[in-house]
């Protein structure tokens, strides 16, 4: 493996050397915003990219669920409120959904997905969507599409520091302080979140309560940067998040269950900026660990742990202001261990190569390959290419394909007794094409696709009824999604309108039935109205009926919830606001998991404060 390694990398190395060497030496001044995450600004120009607004996620609860179900077009599977919360993205899997922080994959290494609620809103400066494939820049999972979480650092001359307090229904608290300070040299950004509640609502319509459903956790997430000279920066991010987690009963039958997670991640970057060439070399280290007890009152439990190391070597070169290119080298190494997995350590090697070309203000054009070498799994050659045309001055086309891939888990390949070493990665071809319609203050975007997925992996009953995975499934997927936007001034009043639809097919190939749990139709609308210190807001959420079992005979049905909220800002008290919330507005009854009922009309209260 490690020759094969040094043929895929070292030619790249090399045209990167002649590159560097070939430079100008003199100084250009750092751009004074800086970010880890450039491809997601640099070539993600051909996709659907949507970006949260301060505003949306601060009238949204701290977990990251609520914000992207009421904002987006994803699909999520929540079982009760704070429990497992899993993704559903242009109708793939919650492992086919890849979650970025400052450009690295956090995707757990032992199952695969991320769980939203176990990420704070409040900790990140930026929240991102990125429709549609993205493996060849991220790596696994990016088939439906990735989330983003961005820390932006900037040198200028500030302090400053907010609070955030929470209170609602079912004993719900919620604190957040975050602080920034930056002077020409030096910057750095601390956020520190706790959220917990007893959760024990009523389940509605039936003589039952959320019982054991409790949860608490704490997150600190800083950044750190510093000018080493006018040429290059030293950055750090570093995050760490500790959560106890009751899961709930169900309406079949109680529960003691209770699961402790940990995680930490940490990256560190060195950016060069030498005329046209820009280089960043990056280090991380990352460690989630988990323990599940069956029943919270004995100290009985199994664990899983995998500590991951990543080097990436990036470089771009812009040879001139309308072509770029960016060379991608990244090596890293999974230790993974728990109860039921084999002590197993992995290492992947890439290699990645993107290109941009602007040809005018109306076309523009990316293409980019990546091929990854390991031993745990034979990786196809991945690649993507896209056009961006300005048809019209109101009228753009976005078109992009792709393949893409996800691969293999640390539960698939190596679970003790049941895991299976020979797997290959699930792989997609996947074409979309976007329409992007402007005219003065109104956005509508409407984008059609197609994914074909094949090698899915599904786990199966086999010999002696043990169930063992195997890559047995080919599914194609097709839909519509469509986001609008909406903003006009009216003297010292705004409003504000956005709302999001999804139409999704997604089918076993020779079948006409519905994947589990993928709406067919998904729908939000908001609006919101402000004047001077006063807003308020009026979301909407519907949810299609999904399927509960593959022959499509079971059922949950369709549901719309809706939420209102008001804030204001006192003047003789610059930065001290005051804010209501009803959730959940007409008392709806709804379950989106069987089994498990979300909460009726709920109440959550906020005081904000920056100074």
């Amino acid at each position: 493996m490690i020759m094969t390694l040094k043929k895929l990398l070292l030619p790249l190395l090399l045209l990167l050397s002649q590159i560097t060497l070939a430079q100008q030496d003199s100084i250009v001044q750092l751009k004074e915003v800086v970010i880890s995450d450039t491809q997601l600004r640099d070539f993600s120009n051909t996709q659907s990219v949507q970006k949260l607004s301060d505003s949306i996620i601060a009238r949204n609860p701290a977990l990251l669920t609520s914000l992207l179900q009421y904002n987006t077009v994803i699909y999520f599977k929540e079982n009760g409120l704070g429990m497992v919360s899993s993704p559903s993205f242009r109708g793939t899997t919650a492992q086919q959904t890849a979650v970025i922080w400052n450009g690295i994959n956090i995707n757990s290494q032992l199952n695969g997905q991320t769980d939203f609620n176990t990420l704070n809103t409040r900790d990140f400066d930026a929240i991102t969507v990125r429709a549609g494939g993205g493996s060849v820049i991220y790596g696994s999972s990016a088939i439906g599409g990735s989330i983003h979480l961005t820390n932006s650092l900037d040198f200028k001359n500030k302090f400053t520091s907010e609070v955030r307090t929470d209170y609602g229904s079912y004993n719900t608290l919620g604190l957040n302080y975050n602080v920034k300070a930056a002077d020409k040299r030096f910057s750095t950004e601390v956020s520190l979140s706790r959220n917990s509640s007893d959760n024990d609502y009523k389940y509605e319509g039936y003589n039952l309560k959320n019982d054991n459903g409790q949860y608490s956790n704490t997150s600190i997430n800083a950044a750190f940067a510093v000018k080493l000279n006018a040429k290059n920066i030293l950055r750090l991010y570093s995050y760490a998040f500790d959560g106890e987690r009751h899961f709930s009963r169900t309406l079949a039958a109680p529960s003691k269950s209770m699961y402790d997670d940990t995680n930490t991640r940490n990256l560190l970057e060195w950016t060069g900026n030498y005329n046209r060439f820009t280089s960043r070399l990056k280090v991380a280290y990352l460690d989630e660990k988990y323990r599940y007890f069956e029943n919270f009152a004995t100290d009985n439990f199994t664990y899983g742990r995998v500590k991951t190391f990543i080097s990436r070597y990036d470089a771009t070169y812009d040879f001139t202001s309308k072509i770029k290119i960016n060379a991608i080298v990244d090596y890293t190494q999974n230790k993974g261990e728990g109860s039921d997995i084999i002590q197993k350590k992995r290492d992947i090697g890439s290699a990645s190569l993107l290109f941009k070309h602007s040809l005018s203000n109306r076309f523009q054009y990316e293409a980019g390959v990546r091929k990854e070498v390991t031993d745990a799994y034979q990786s196809p050659v991945l690649f993507s290419a896209g056009a961006n045309i300005g048809v019209a001055g109101f009228y753009n086309i976005k078109l992009n394909a792709s393949r893409n891939f996800r691969i293999p888990t640390y539960n698939d390949l190596y679970w003790q007794g049941s895991g299976n070493p020979n797997l290959k990665p699930e792989s997609s071809y996947q074409a979309e094409i976007g329409n992007v319609f402007t005219y003065r203050d109104i956005t509508l975007t409407v984008t059609g696709y197609y994914i074909k997925l094949t090698d899915m992996l599904r786990w199966t009953p086999g010999a002696g009824g043990i169930w063992r995975p195997e890559n047995v499934g080919k599914v194609a997927t097709y839909g519509l999604e469509s986001v609008l936007n909406w903003q006009r001034k009216f003297g010292k009043s705004q409003v504000t309108v956005s709302g999001t639809y999804a139409y999704t097919v997604s089918r076993e190939d020779g079948s006409s039935d519905q994947l589990i749990y993928v709406p067919l139709h998904k729908a939000t609308a908001s609006v919101a109205y402000g004047y001077k210190e006063f807003s308020a807001y009026y979301r909407h959420m519907f949810t299609g009926e999904v399927f509960t079992t593959s022959d499509n005979q079971s059922k949950l049905d369709g549901y719309n919830v809706s939420g209102i909220g008001a804030e204001y800002t006192f003047p003789i008290l610059s930065g001290f606001s005051l804010g209501a919330q009803i959730n959940n507005l007409y008392n709806q009854e709804y379950l989106n998991v069987a089994v498990r009922p979300m909460p009726g009309r709920n109440y959550n209260m906020y005081l904000n404060l920056k100074f």
